[in-house]
């Protein structure tokens, strides 16, 4: 990819992005990749909500997103997880993260040209603990974990904060085993009930449903590229994100829900 840019995506808001069909006792359970299990954002709905979200300015959308026969542009691929805020005795929360995640952003980094091979070795072998917690217990959620001080590399933690302003210590950051991540992904986000009023603002019988959401500060990131590369649809976009940082996309926009803060990937942070 030549024109391209990595943007990343902090969750303002409760996210919701569902898959279409009922699970278990979740009526509206959360988009997930098949293989892994973690939630994302598939890259059609982002598209979309980035077409929304440049109406107000004078692009050229058909040329830019498409038209309903004919392909546009700007090659938009899903938003994938990086930071899972997950609840913890020992603070307020937690990002956590796993070594797998890691290595599929030093991954995405190499293909949009912005990384080095020496970044990719870090975080594939990133070391699992996090700073500043030698020997004592760790909860997350309802389970334990035995504290590994580690120093978290600062290349990997100005990658990250380069994606998310909002990263400020890295006592912060927890990285776990990939099994353990994937339980959190599975099990750790919020699962919220919901009801239908009638006219009368009375609960409608029957009518209650369940919904999972990813929680506010969630993490994510998104890789932008032109189809074109003689055209400019990535830095239009980029441009417009400098100025206006905020887009909502998912389900239950009209209750609040959606709201992404969008932070441009500056190149060369970890060279």
């Amino acid at each position: 990819m030549t024109n391209n840019a990595i943007i990343g995506f902090t969750a303002e808001t409760f996210i919701h992005s569902g898959c279409g069909q009922s699970q278990g006792a979740i009526d509206q359970p959360f988009a997930r990749e098949q293989a892994t299990n973690y939630p994302y954002i598939p890259g059609s709905s982002l598209k979309g909500a980035f077409r929304d979200y440049s109406r107000v300015d004078n692009f050229d959308t058909d040329e830019i997103f498409g038209k309903s026969d004919e392909a546009g542009n700007l090659l938009v691929s899903d938003l994938r997880l990086l930071l899972l805020p997950v609840r913890s005795l020992t603070s307020a929360y937690k990002w956590v993260t796993c070594p797998h995640i890691l290595g599929r952003l030093a991954r995405d980094l190499d293909r949009s040209k912005t990384t080095s091979n020496n970044f990719e070795r870090l975080c594939t072998h990133a070391k699992i603990g996090t700073q500043g917690f030698d020997g004592k217990k760790l909860f997350l959620e309802e389970l334990s974990f035995q504290g590994k001080d580690i120093n978290i590399d600062d290349k990997l933690f100005e990658v990250l904060t380069n994606l998310c302003d909002v990263i400020e210590d890295k006592d912060r950051v927890v990285i776990i085993e990939d099994d353990d991540f994937n339980w959190f992904a599975g099990n750790a986000l919020s699962i919220q009930t919901r009801n239908k009023l009638d006219e009368n603002k009375a609960t409608v019988k029957g009518a209650l449903w369940h919904e999972e959401n990813l929680p506010p500060d969630t993490i994510m990131y998104c890789l932008l590229g032109d189809r074109n590369t003689e055209k400019q649809a990535v830095k239009d976009i980029v441009k417009k994100i400098s100025k206006d940082k905020y887009l909502q996309t998912g389900g239950n926009e009209t209750v609040g829900m959606g709201w992404f803060k969008m932070q441009e990937y500056k190149k060369g942070v970890e060279q």
